[in-house]
């Protein structure tokens, strides 16, 4: 297992990562304001609060749904490291909200610097491809990733990443909420990106083989299922493994059942773990 959960900063988690990458590109811009979307239980959301608040920035965060009337998790998180949050009421009015915030800080002088979902581009996905060398320096090339995927840039970065160490990896994102074509060609479009910046030629990334799992999203996001309750108790248990039933429980339990139905006998698999365990305290 790759514990990505275990990561120091900010409660850790695949956002850390990628903001690693993205917020060093916002510093070479001089950006002084952070801006970014999610849910009110974002873990990408809270990891971008923690970055602004050590880099002496201004955070402001657009998340869809409610306040809630006594923030629990990341929403508390959140407020705690001083980000500043709007609401709005829907995923689609996220991103007009984000440009409509950043015109307001250019107006008023200040640099913004708007960060999309996840930090799901070509960017934060290459800190993923970064992770790949990481995990070769620690054990022996996997046959088999599992990981959760939802914004696709973790998923993409990891593909792009075997491909360029020239290993044959499975990587198997298990969706916690899209149907799979979705998130595959985000995916797509994610590596064609990554191709420009790694400078490599059209097609090294893009046309590698692209697995996402959409049979354990259940009711929709958030929402967990009778296989991820199970794979969420299996692992604290068992490991004292804490998973958390909006992304890394239904992973797990993707991996769990393929185990079960015979498909990783004899392979090496890693399953890596992409934090969220804040979302146990929402």
């Amino acid at each position: 297992m790759k514990r990505d959960d275990a990561i120091g900063f900010g409660f850790g988690g695949n956002k850390v990562r990628k903001l690693s990458v993205v917020a060093a590109q916002a510093r070479a811009e001089a950006a002084d304001t952070l801006i970014t979307c999610g849910g009110i239980q974002s873990n990408h959301a809270r990891a971008t609060a923690a970055v602004a608040a050590r880099l002496g920035m201004r955070c402001i965060l657009v998340a869809n749904g409610a306040p809630q009337v006594r923030p629990t998790a990341n929403a508390l998180i959140a407020q705690l490291l001083g980000a500043e949050v709007r609401y709005v009421a829907s995923r689609q009015e996220r991103a007009p909200a984000m440009e409509a915030a950043a015109s307001e800080c250019a107006a008023a002088g200040r640099r913004p610097f708007v960060i999309p979902l996840g930090a799901s581009t070509p960017l934060g996905a290459a800190a993923y491809a970064l992770a790949v060398r990481e995990l070769l320096d620690q054990t022996a090339a996997p046959d088999v990733i599992v990981h959760a995927t939802s914004s696709g840039g973790t998923q993409a970065g990891l593909i792009a990443g075997c491909r360029l160490h020239g290993l044959h990896t499975r990587v198997i994102g298990v969706s916690a909420d899209d149907p799979s074509a979705a998130i595959a060609s985000e995916i797509r479009r994610i590596l064609t990106g990554l191709e420009q910046l790694a400078r490599v030629d059209a097609g090294t990334l893009a046309d590698a083989r692209i697995d996402v799992d959409d049979r354990f999203v259940g009711p929709g996001y958030g929402d967990p299922t009778p296989e991820s309750n199970e794979a969420r108790d299996l692992g604290a248990r068992r490991e004292a493994l804490f998973l958390d039933s909006t992304y890394t429980a239904k992973a797990m339990a993707g991996l769990i059942a393929r185990a079960r139905a015979g498909e990783l006998d004899g392979a090496r698999v890693v399953f890596w773990h992409t934090g969220g365990q804040v979302g146990l305290f929402a």
